[in-house]
């Protein structure tokens, strides 16, 4: 399909190009801001380079990287613009087949589940429901942007629109149902597992329903929790998914920033009130893979969870998420403990745009809680204050920022600066002593995970995971601090001899440490993303470094090695494609 793909014509459609020699067009790079135009594109050899900003690849590239869509997403938008059809899709056996046809089944049935709740919000039943938003001041456009509906108070009104289509077997795994026997594994009747309550889709990033969450009409013991989502599907893990995204990618890298929010009424209001750039975690806690998620579109946030001590300590545990991942952080707390939604709904949507320009650095707003939590002016309670901000100190990289960080908190809190920057000097060394995860050998929590896994007792299928994923790829640990640890537990099938290990003393007693540290419970997934993430990353690194002798390649006026380069980039360009994807 790329051989059909007229590169200089796609790419046109998005720059002005303009030829400048035979085969070659230029024009102003599109991935940064320049006045003189350093982006090029080979006609022949399809593919192009910013001698600016570094960027290159094929034309599958830039139409994923511009748009923000995935590999197969792109495949399709060129195929479109390049009228080729798409080949059939193959697969490598029957059990792939089987899986591909069962997840097209699930995504069918949760987009015939929400627009039977979107029927269900317009009958008699459904008029409470309407109350409820009209009271919400949500009006009909975002009623229908969100798909928003209502589950009726019957056991059996989805399921007897669903039973005739699918088979049994797929309704149980779908999370729409529940079961009334769970003592036998769930073997009884099936039952709506949502009923009387106002549902909200949950898009993936393609904008197909994977999942649920659903606001309870009444109130009390018998009407559940408030706010019930969907169970985890082989569609939907909790998360992984982030509110909105469907919807607000586009504008991500056009506004250069994302806001945060928690819960779903808050991400509603935010986007029909003119700030379409909103995500929500939608209730559940910050992680990791929806930070990397986020990273494929923007390095800039804007927290505003709720003010209550819930959402404080959210906001913590997210800040630390985002900071070690390079994120720029500001963190946004509503006067008068409003939540976004209220807020808006109150003070107008200008108000709360003004509030988000004026957002405080999270350095600034860390700093403020620890007055807040440690108030009283004594020793002890400096002592505290300085103790909650040293972790935080620590996870900014940038040196600079992090003196930075270190003044204005000596200044805040009433504490000699030199003091200080001793307690964090000093509270890193201890860390490098006595911690599993040392700065020193580079580990994070992807590599506690593996060396957890690896010393599981063998036969585990936990363990064996851990043991594929680092014997797959063993040139892919070689540069890590703990790879060769990773080599000596992956190596035997039987259960690893600690005392047997060639290591240090510090090494063996930090693989103590993860043996016994019971809240570190791997799973096979969990694993597996390990691996996924460090192959990630090692790609991350390499694409730097290429990009770097790539312009000293065009420097040098060495066509060669350019091209050599070039093309080694196209390929992992492609596989960091296909990483971030999965």
């Amino acid at each position: 399909m790329k051989d059909a793909a007229d590169i200089v014509k796609i790419i046109g459609e998005y720059v002005r190009l303009d030829k400048a020699g035979a085969q070659n067009y230029r024009g102003l790079c599109p991935f940064h801001k320049e006045k003189t135009p350093s982006f090029s594109v080979h006609a022949t050899q399809r593919f192009y380079h910013c001698f600016g900003c570094h960027e290159s690849g094929d034309v599958f590239t830039f139409v994923q990287k511009l748009e923000n869509v995935s590999f197969p997403e792109a495949v399709r938008v060129v195929a479109g613009k390049a009228g080729v059809p798409l080949p059939k899709r193959s697969f490598s056996g029957p059990e792939e087949a089987k899986e591909a046809r069962q997840r097209a089944q699930f995504l069918e049935m949760h987009e015939r589940a929400a627009g039977w709740f979107q029927q269900q919000l317009q009958t008699a039943e459904g008029a409470r429901a309407r109350e409820y938003l009209t009271s919400r001041d949500l009006p009909a456009k975002a009623l229908e942007t969100f798909a928003i509906g209502y589950a009726p108070d019957s056991f059996t009104g989805l399921r007897d629109l669903l039973k005739p289509q699918y088979d049994e077997s797929l309704l149980r795994l779908s999370g729409l149902f529940g079961s009334k026997s769970q003592e036998d594994g769930g073997s009884g009747d099936l039952y709506d597992r949502f009923r009387k309550r106002i549902t909200f889709p949950i898009r993936n990033e393609q904008g197909r329903v994977i999942a649920f969450t659903a606001r309870a009409l009444d109130s009390g013991d018998k009407a559940g929790p408030k706010y019930l989502n969907s169970p985890e599907t082989p569609l939907y893990t909790k998360g992984s998914v982030l509110f909105n995204l469907d919807l607000a990618k586009a504008t991500l890298r056009q506004y250069n920033f994302a806001l945060l929010v928690e819960g779903q009424m808050d991400c509603i209001r935010a986007y029909i009130s003119g700030v379409p750039n909103v995500l929500a975690t939608s209730g559940t806690a910050f992680t990791e893979t929806q930070v990397r998620l986020l990273s494929r579109f923007t390095q800039r946030v804007v927290v505003n969870f709720d003010p209550d001590t819930a959402g404080a300590n959210a906001a913590e545990k997210s800040i630390a998420l985002l900071v070690e991942e390079g994120f720029e952080v500001k963190v946004l707390t509503l006067e008068d403990g409003l939540d976004p939604d209220r807020f808006i709904r109150e003070r107008g949507a200008k108000a709360y745009v003004e509030c988000l320009k004026g957002a405080p650095r999270h350095t600034d707003y860390l700093i403020e809680r620890a007055r807040k939590l440690f108030p009283a002016r004594t020793a002890e309670s400096k002592v505290k204050a300085v103790n909650f901000l040293l972790p935080h100190m620590r996870r900014i990289q940038n040196r600079i920022a992090r003196d930075e960080f270190v003044t204005d908190a000596a200044q805040k809190l009433g504490v000699d600066s030199m003091l200080l920057r001793q307690e964090l000097k000093e509270a890193a060394s201890a860390k490098n002593r006595g911690a599993a995860v040392t700065q020193a050998a580079g580990m994070n929590e992807s590599e506690r995970l593996l060396l957890r896994g690896l010393l599981l007792e063998a036969g585990d299928p936990v363990r064996e995971a851990a043991r594929r994923a680092v014997l797959s790829a063993p040139q892919l640990f070689a540069d890590l601090g703990c790879g060769p640890l990773l080599q000596q537990l992956a190596g035997p099938e039987a259960a690893p001899d600690l005392h047997a290990i060639e290591c240090s003393d510090k090494e063996r007693a930090m693989l103590a440490r993860l043996m016994l540290d019971a809240g570190l419970a791997p799973t096979e997934e969990l694993v597996e993303d390990s691996a996924r993430t460090l192959e990630l990353r090692a790609l991350e690194r390499r694409q730097r470094e290429l990009r770097s002798e790539i312009a000293a390649a065009e420097k040098a006026s060495d066509p060669e090695s350019y091209r050599a380069l070039c093309e080694e980039k196209l390929e992992l360009d492609r596989r960091i494609g296909e990483l971030k994807e999965n």
